[in-house]
């Protein structure tokens, strides 16, 4: 199929479920080494904030130009107030539940010299409420939306994630995940699931050789009932796993500056070019060629329709 042309993107709308985070930077200057402790002083100059983890998939897609809902909880405090107002900013489609007692997650990262210091992570777990009224909200948000995307980060989000994928699939809408974990049985009946190579080592072993890695891939998508299962690989490319077989790609990335949210990038160039009707293997190369863009910028970046249809 043809790629989609701006408008038929623009049209697009996908439904972003999960682990929502402030991604915060202190940039400065390091001149010496601590006297209290052997560790550098770092002067710090600059602050930068940005939107993380599902929030950036969701930015990711409308940078793209399609259209992006974001569900997901946060914590009734500083950071999700921030969050909620950057996110607002954006044109995504924000659909925030608030737990008074969770902490909003924070990953802090202090650079100096260009380069990552120190990463603080702050976070905590939502609670049962919470969670029930993301999955109510869910009910209603899926049916007007092409596609859905889970983008789990372990935090506690995705607590009813397989009754959603149910719905989701009732409605004959596509799923696609970025799954966490050891156990993949949570994300059974999903149309892409899109882990990275330790990622899927944490599943199913270590594999010698892309035979042997074949076998445990198609094993694990039809024990699962997910229709492709793709592998990014890194500098090695991705490679999908369908019914039809395997296709790969090489990896485009002409210079690698930052592989920081490289991931989010793949599954949301996926989602939204499957929302605008092209099939997981006509957008896979796609996803692979943004991938290419984003590793060559600094941060959690993201990619335009320019840019990937250059």
């Amino acid at each position: 199929m043809k790629n989609p042309t701006k408008a038929e993107l623009s049209r697009a709308r996908v439904l972003v479920v999960g682990d929502a985070m402030l991604d915060r930077y202190w940039y400065g200057a390091v001149d010496r080494i601590s006297p209290e402790a052997p560790v550098p002083v770092v002067k710090v100059s600059r602050e930068e904030e940005r939107i993380g983890a599902a929030a950036n998939v969701a930015y990711n897609i409308t940078t793209l130009g399609a259209q992006a809902s974001l569900l997901g909880v946060v914590g009734d405090d500083e950071p999700g107030r921030r969050l909620e107002a950057m996110l607002r900013g954006t044109g995504i489609g924000t659909h925030l539940k608030l737990d008074p007692g969770l902490r909003t997650t924070v990953k802090l990262r202090v650079i100096g010299r260009h380069q990552q210091l120190l990463r603080m992570d702050f976070e905590s777990e939502p609670d049962h409420e919470a969670l029930a009224s993301q999955a109510q909200a869910f009910a209603d948000l899926a049916p007007v939306h092409d596609a859905v995307l889970f983008s789990d980060y372990g935090k506690g989000g995705l607590a009813h994630i397989g009754a959603m994928i149910e719905q989701a699939r009732a409605d004959a809408k596509p799923v696609l995940i970025d799954p966490k974990g050891s156990d993949y049985s949570r994300y059974a009946g999903a149309t892409v699931i899109t882990p990275n190579r330790s990622e899927l080592q944490q599943v199913v072993g270590a594999w010698r050789g892309d035979s042997e890695l074949r076998d445990k891939a198609q094993q694990l998508r039809e024990s699962l009932s997910i229709d492709a299962l793709l592998v990014t690989l890194g500098e090695d490319g991705m490679t999908m796993f369908d019914a039809h077989g395997e296709a790969h790609v090489q990896a485009q990335a002409r210079e690698v500056f930052d592989v920081t949210g490289a991931g989010d990038t793949v599954i949301a160039t996926l989602a939204a070019l499957i929302a605008a009707g092209l099939s997981p293997r006509d957008a896979m190369p796609l996803a692979n060629k943004a991938a290419g863009i984003v590793v060559g910028k600094f941060g959690t970046a993201t990619v335009s329709y320019e840019e990937l249809f250059a």
